[in-house]
């Protein structure tokens, strides 16, 4: 593993070891060891007791967050006639359908919310390969296979944020920027946490949540409390 560097060092040194965090202590701390040269993103990490090798263990899904994500999301939606002029009034930065297909299929992937109409969705599945792996497949359970383009758009704009569990049932999901202030944060915070507890799958038993921390993008974790 690679070295940190001194900065990092630095503010590890602020860190309790051993102590789980409240939310507004750990937003607070994260916030002040923060030492990017950007407005950096703060970021949850959950392991869940999961198996994800059951298709009713894998969690996947999204949730706008009441108080944005602080980034400018670039929305593409594969549309047809009115749905095509319905995104674009709604917002969408790029609206096509056979020639936006080909666009990506060439390489173009300057986007980070793709949005499609069921109708389209055998065309886009030629691109399953280029989209699946980055996260931008168009999918019915994050809201982003849909016949109402002109809300899917919105939300993405809104601040409308996906999660996924990956094989070992870590899921990892921003709640805004540190230029935030902590009860926007905070805000974000409840609103997730919230839908990851509810997404509970009936058939998990024991404990569900094992671990959950908060970091900024390049500062050191904390663990949080749950309650």
């Amino acid at each position: 593993m690679a070295k940190k560097g001194k900065n990092y060092q630095d503010a590890l040194k602020q860190v309790e070891e051993g102590k789980n965090y409240s939310i507004a202590d750990a937003i607070a701390l994260a916030k002040k060891m923060d030492f990017a040269k950007f407005d950096a993103t703060i970021e949850l990490a959950y392991n869940l007791n999961l198996d994800t090798k059951q298709a009713d263990q894998q969690l996947r899904g999204a949730v706008v967050l009441p108080n944005g994500t602080g980034k400018d999301q670039t929305v593409v939606v594969f549309a047809k006639g009115d749905k095509a002029k319905a995104a674009l009034a709604a917002g969408a930065d790029v609206v096509g359908d056979d020639d936006l297909v080909e666009r990506i299929s060439g390489g173009w992937l300057d986007f980070d919310v793709a949005i499609a109409t069921p109708d389209m969705m055998a065309q886009v599945g030629r691109l399953g390969r280029v989209l699946g792996p980055k996260g931008l497949m168009p999918n019915p359970k994050t809201g982003t296979v849909t016949m109402d383009v002109e809300k899917a758009v919105s939300e993405s704009k809104a601040g409308k944020v996906t999660y996924r569990t990956d094989r070992d049932g870590n899921v990892h999901v921003p709640i805004g920027k540190v230029s935030f202030d902590d009860a926007a944060l905070i805000g974000n915070f409840d609103v997730i946490n919230d839908v990851i507890v509810k997404a509970r799958p009936s058939s998990v038993k024991g404990g569900y949540i094992k671990h959950l921390s908060v970091a900024t993008t390049f500062g050191p974790s904390l663990n949080l409390a749950q309650n």
